[in-house]
């Protein structure tokens, strides 16, 4: 008998949405006119990096989640999020560089088929020695959650996966980055290319997001976990500041209370009840749909955002407010057109094409009358194509994020029911400190 598939929660969906909004509004209001002095000054001013970095400790919570039996720890599992990340980002970004190249005011970054190389390789987290420009300041998250995503299958089928193991690889990759921060402050720009390539200034979301994850699931006493959360918050204070010629410590408390606030959000939902029985069914609708789209809306709302509203400035007099609704609007229906004609699409053809190739692996033990491993007796060979370690948390379109978002949410229920395999056991996202060139390495 098969399972029933377990309701969606809505309060994923709905913290989802909220992070992203705050991205949004940071870069709409804060880093626009930052960049491009000729917008008009804002009467809104978010500028506080939050919303970024809690969805990287969402992503990893769900990674986590998507992890918690380590049989689905596959290289089709490493695929199916590549493939979720890649072919939106490639368009987003072909997008974006269309936008400033043709459709830009004058004054706006004009980038070259260099820049362009440059982006799709994703060179601008090893700013330093030399620097690489943007043409789309979000995109700097991608290569971290990559990072995480192949790292991930292989620590999860190691001894650091589990147990005592992963307790000690968390706090080590929370206080190695915090110890090791004055020296990039000061140690020149060939450690400080290593250090931002490697992404360490943000190491300490994804221990947050797995630590929330294994407080949900009681695989860390609550006090330890406690603990570990408490220790993300300090060290995103310290990686998102900047070191004073006195030795202080410069940074923004609100972003550092926000995220804080945020990993007690993510907490409540992971271990409280769905918000979905509080709010009108219309509401949930809305959230689930919008939720379904977040990966799209983050990869267009920023550059083509900024494009719209100085052209909405300069041709038609539009107001900061206007401006603003305008971004939002354009990212929302252009995120929602390249989700459903690029980034699922690509997702399933891509799916389709792993599994052909991978096939003749599966299909001659079955055809032998060979029962894999975790398959009850009596199930006929022919029902057998789901089970096993080859097949993964990602098996189908459905076990994605919330919403069919990219990052790893909640699955179904084929893949969340246990398997009983034997086979197992700026620098404004970076440091806080901008520079005068269009994007650099720590947008």
């Amino acid at each position: 008998m098969t399972a029933a598939r377990p309701a969606r929660r809505v309060s994923w969906d709905l913290l989802r949405c909220a992070f992203l909004l705050m991205v949004v509004l940071y870069h709409g209001t804060f880093i626009a006119p930052l960049v491009y002095h000729q917008f008009a000054p804002r009467i809104l001013v978010f500028a506080h990096q939050i919303g970024a970095s809690l969805l990287l400790a969402l992503s990893a919570y769900f990674v986590a989640a998507g992890l918690s039996d380590p049989a689905r720890a596959t290289a089709r599992w490493w695929w199916s999020r590549v493939t979720r990340l890649l072919p939106a980002f490639v368009v987003a970004t072909l997008l974006a560089f269309a936008a400033l190249r043709w459709l830009a005011p004058a004054g706006m970054f004009h980038p070259s088929l260099y820049n362009l190389v440059t982006n799709l390789v994703m060179l601008w987290n090893w700013n330093g020695v030399r620097h690489w420009f943007y043409v789309d300041p979000s995109y700097w998250t991608l290569p971290l959650q990559l990072m995480a995503f192949s790292l991930a299958p292989l620590l999860r089928r190691s001894r650091l996966g589990r147990g005592r193991g992963l307790r000690v690889l968390l706090w080590a990759a929370v206080l190695v980055p915090l110890a090791q921060w004055p020296l990039e402050q000061t140690a020149g720009p060939i450690y400080d290319t290593v250090a931002d390539g490697l992404g360490l200034y943000r190491w300490h979301l994804f221990v947050a997001g797995v630590t929330v994850w294994m407080l949900a699931t009681g695989r860390v006493r609550r006090g330890h976990g406690a603990a570990l959360l408490a220790t993300c918050v300090a060290a995103h204070a310290v990686q998102i500041g900047t070191l004073l010629q006195h030795g202080g410590l410069a940074t923004d408390p609100w972003s550092v209370l926000g995220v804080g606030l945020g990993l007690l959000a993510m907490t409540a939902a992971a271990i409280g009840p769905d918000v979905a029985a509080w709010l009108p069914g219309p509401v949930v609708r809305a959230v689930t749909s919008l939720a379904g789209c977040s990966y799209g809306i983050f990869l267009v709302h920023q550059t083509l955002g900024d494009v719209l509203m100085l052209r909405l400035q300069e041709d038609f007099g539009a107001g900061p407010g206007l401006q603003l609704a305008a971004m939002l609007l354009n990212g929302v229906a252009v995120g929602a057109l390249l989700t459903r004609f690029v980034e699922r699409p690509a997702h399933r053809a891509l799916l389709r094409t792993w599994d052909r190739r991978h096939e003749p692996d599966r299909l001659p033990a079955v055809s032998r009358g060979v029962r894999p491993v975790g398959v009850p007796l009596g199930v006929s060979a022919l029902t057998t194509r789901g089970w096993g370690p080859w097949r993964t948390a990602c098996s189908s379109p459905t076990t994605t994020g919330p919403s069919g978002s990219p990052w790893p949410g909640p699955s179904s229920s084929r893949d969340t029911r246990s398997r009983r395999s034997t086979t197992a056991s700026a620098r404004w996202p970076g440091r806080g400190r901008p520079t005068s060139t269009p994007w650099s390495s720590t947008s």
